[in-house]
């Protein structure tokens, strides 16, 4: 006779497993990961308020494919492909202002700030080219949170209707009102992409490999609320009990009585929101970031990101900022650091995926859109088409 415990066991779910080994280095799945996972999702380019005034631009690569988000002469946001319709050369860098038109730097084809192609050297040597023709391509775009989103593929669903009743959260920060605190910062990690969207998605980590951030904040993953959309958000609440390290504690006591345009109960709170497949939004008391994890070849990834606030000359408030910054340089370094060693782990003969825990449930949802999208993944190996 089974006894009621053997009963038990014998009753219970499989555990979900991690995604094998070979999807973390392999080139055929970071061409497949473009073409299915991300380009059809929506991307940050920028906040509206790093492209002030009309010319203004930033760019975003993903993968082979650039993107140019612009103010044009009208103060209307447009984003643009990166290319120009003659040879196809890139035709603006990083951030910037373009005073009227875009020029190419190859043969001098110019375009208006809204797109239209409006002359280029030897024209007659064109017969019978149409300048409304060869307008630079549109790229989808709205702008949500005062972030302009681009999307090159698909139909995926607006931004804020993805992000449902946790967008309501995001109100009383007035985002669309905050400017940049210094450029747009890109990192280059020796992991893949999904690795280091793997980490940002789970909290289990948090108590072992971010010492720091577990003296001062509780878990995030204690209050966390997942969307089926694959948005999600983690709040970490800020412990009594005054962290052992000075710039932490520092920051823990001056952060609420310096805070004064957050309601009284977020003043004490970081909180952390992802939408699949690779951006995060960080809310923190005195200021706010982005960043977005993509893909830079297999076993490597680009990390990509911007911090931005309401203006604040106030000493008080410099200083907060400061400690925030450093507080959150070391837990990237921590990140990065743990990522590098997965990576690493990954490549040994002995791995098999393990089994998650009811606390990696964002990681998995992520895991189950690849299986999804990209159906492969849930071989064991490579499939010999992948060769």
């Amino acid at each position: 006779m089974n006894s009621p415990a053997a009963a038990v066991s014998s009753e219970l779910t499989p555990l979900p497993r991690a995604l094998p080994a070979w999807t973390y280095d392999h080139p055929e799945m970071t061409r497949l990961e473009l073409e299915r996972i991300l380009e059809p999702s929506w991307q940050i380019v920028c906040h509206v308020n790093a492209i002030p005034k009309p010319g203004d631009f930033t760019t975003l690569e993903l993968g082979p494919n650039g993107i140019v988000a612009l103010r044009d002469s009208d103060g209307r946001i447009r984003a643009f492909h990166n290319v120009c319709r003659h040879r196809g050369a890139r035709l603006v860098e990083g951030s910037g202002h373009c005073p009227g038109a875009i020029t190419c730097p190859y043969h001098g084809w110019s375009y208006r700030l809204a797109g239209d192609l409006i002359g280029m050297p030897e024209r007659a040597s064109f017969p019978g080219l149409k300048r409304s023709d060869w307008s630079l391509k549109p790229v989808r775009s709205q702008v949500v949170f005062g972030f302009v989103f681009v999307c090159l593929a698909g139909n995926p669903a607006p931004v804020e209707e993805r992000w449902g009743e946790l967008a309501r959260e995001l109100a009383p920060y007035r985002i669309e009102e905050m400017q940049p605190l210094g450029e747009p910062y890109i990192e280059h990690w020796d992991c893949d992409w999904k690795i280091a969207m793997d980490n940002y998605l789970e909290s289990y980590h948090v108590p072992i490999g971010h010492p720091g951030l577990y003296r001062m904040f509780t878990p995030d993953y204690q209050e966390q609320v997942l969307l089926p959309s694959g948005v999600a958000r983690g709040t970490s609440r800020m412990r009594e009990q005054p962290s052992s390290r000075f710039s932490e504690r520092i920051y823990q006591a001056h952060v609420v009585p310096t805070v004064t345009d957050v309601p009284q109960e977020r003043r004490r709170c970081w909180t952390f929101y992802s939408m699949l497949p690779n951006l995060g939004i960080d809310i923190f008391p005195d200021q706010i970031d982005f960043f977005q994890v993509l893909p830079r070849g297999p076993g490597k990834c680009t990390i990509r990101g911007a911090c931005f606030a309401h203006p604040d000359p106030r000493r008080e408030m410099r200083l907060l900022r400061y400690l925030n910054a450093r507080i959150n340089r070391q837990v990237q370094r921590e990140d990065e650091f743990l990522c590098t060693r997965v990576q690493r782990g990954l490549a040994s003969r002995s791995y098999e995926p393990g089994p998650l825990s009811q606390l990696e449930s964002c990681m998995l949802q992520f895991h189950e859109l690849l299986r999804e999208r990209i159906p492969e993944v849930r071989e064991p190996r490579a499939p010999a088409r992948f060769a």
